[in-house]
């Protein structure tokens, strides 16, 4: 996406502008402390050197939580800044940046997909030396915590899914309507004979327009939010190259559905922000019907971010669900 701040949808149309990403300075490779310690870490696992940091209580029993950013693109400075000392209270927290992502490394050979991701956790997860663990996941980070609860069922011991991507028809749709709203016509008028999805019928609209702005309307229910969530991706020194989003979106996430509902066998928690219409909230509900063992929230004053809108009541519900889990 454009900016490294915005969610699932920014990057769609906008991250192709973004050329250059910030990286921290590199850290040793060395593999001499556990692999659970506290601090910063980076391994070469499934082929890429992948950047993770361990926070927060240990305990032998229970689980650790592994973050998964959204974007595509994004990175786990934000979320951990936000939230994650928060919850970092009661268990032991991963925060990953994904391959081509924030402290990461991007790989030589452009290999993004969803399933080299997934492999790319279970590697994490194999070298981390944990037979289970919770994912959580924000944005497309809950799309990929999905596709990896459906692979590795065994290895999870819960999941919260957080603003998450499962339907991108019902998503565009929701952008679809909310573009009609604020900008009655827009999308009629610029309508074309080629154009056969919302998707497109949405992208075409936006030519000329400031798209960055409605994207923003699409995710933040008050501005405030929105510049709070500036300040801290400022302070990350952390960007976007728009990589990673580019080649998801020209293979895999334009017609993307779920529907391995019946491979989610461990417990789930959905959140979703009544006012995030970048994901739409239907989709959300509909995705935690349909799992065998889930449990929807809806935040009324939250739009994309319910970690950062409700803050409070986003550490005491993800706090009391982990505090069910193994």
């Amino acid at each position: 996406m454009h900016s490294s701040r915005l969610g699932f949808l920014g990057c769609v149309v906008l991250c192709a502008l973004v050329a250059a990403c910030t990286h921290h300075a590199p850290l040793s490779l060395a593999n001499s402390e556990p692999p659970l310690a506290p601090g910063e870490h980076q391994r070469v696992l499934n082929g890429v050197r992948l950047y993770y940091r361990i926070a927060g209580k240990a305990s032998d029993e229970r689980a650790p939580v592994l973050f998964l950013h959204g974007g595509p693109g994004y990175n786990s400075y934000s979320f951990a800044r936000l939230m994650g000392t928060r919850l970092e209270k009661g268990r032991r927290m991963v925060y990953l940046d994904q391959r081509g992502c924030g402290r990461s490394e991007r790989p030589w050979d452009g290999r993004y997909s969803l399933e080299v991701l997934v492999a790319d956790l279970e590697a994490l997860r194999q070298e981390l030396g944990v037979e289970r663990w919770v994912l959580l996941g924000h944005s497309f980070g809950a799309t990929l915590a999905l596709e990896y609860a459906a692979r590795h069922p065994q290895h999870m011991a819960g999941m919260v899914f957080v603003s998450g991507f499962s339907d991108a028809s019902s998503s565009f749709a929701t952008w679809k309507r909310e573009l009609e709203r604020l900008h009655p016509g827009r999308v009629e008028a610029a309508a074309a004979p080629e154009d056969t999805s919302d998707y497109t019928r949405v992208m075409r609209a936006l030519r000329g327009m400031d798209a960055q702005s409605f994207f923003n309307q699409l995710q933040f229910r008050d501005a405030m939010y929105l510049q709070m969530q500036e300040a801290v991706d400022t302070e990350s020194g952390l960007r976007n190259t728009g990589e990673l989003s580019r080649t998801l979106f020209a293979n895999e996430l334009l017609g993307y559905r779920f529907s391995a509902f019946d491979r989610i066998t461990a417990p789930v928690l959905v959140v979703g922000g009544r006012y995030d219409n970048s994901i739409g909230l239907e989709s959300m509900q509909a995705l935690a019907k349909a799992l065998p063992r889930a449990t929807f929230l809806e935040y009324e004053r939250s739009g994309h971010y319910p970690y950062l809108e409700e803050a409070d009541r986003f550490e005491r519900d993800v706090s009391q669900f982990l505090s069910t889990l193994p």
